[in-house]
């Protein structure tokens, strides 16, 4: 067993997400296709200060955690946000920013 395993599914379902979350260019890469109207056919990294190669392993892990869709058209790949990944961690965040605020000022320190 997995140290990992000994906690809640939804505990490690944020850590994952929040991993995923924990580089800039990730974040840039789900902003700019948030500013985008249609998906995106072709090289993210003609948008981005990164080379195809990093956007492409960025890319891989922002899908791996179900937080964009990459389809294969032709030579090309259109990729777009996934929305149900997107609203899923809305509420894990949400949920757990609820639960971790505090009813009062603590006088800890």
């Amino acid at each position: 067993m997995r140290k990992l395993d000994l906690f809640e599914k939804g505990q490690q379902e944020i850590a994952a997400i929040a991993k995923v979350m924990s580089h800039p260019a990730r974040i840039a890469i789900l902003q700019f296709l948030a500013a985008t109207p249609t998906c995106i056919s072709g090289d993210i990294s003609d948008f981005l200060p990164l080379s195809r190669t990093t956007v492409s392993q960025h890319l891989k892990d922002l899908k791996h955690a179900g937080l964009i869709k990459g389809e294969v058209e032709g030579l090309k790949i259109k990729y777009c946000l996934n929305k149900k990944g997107i609203e899923k961690m809305k509420q894990l965040f949400g949920d757990l920013l609820e639960e971790i605020t505090p009813e009062e000022e603590n006088n800890c320190l």
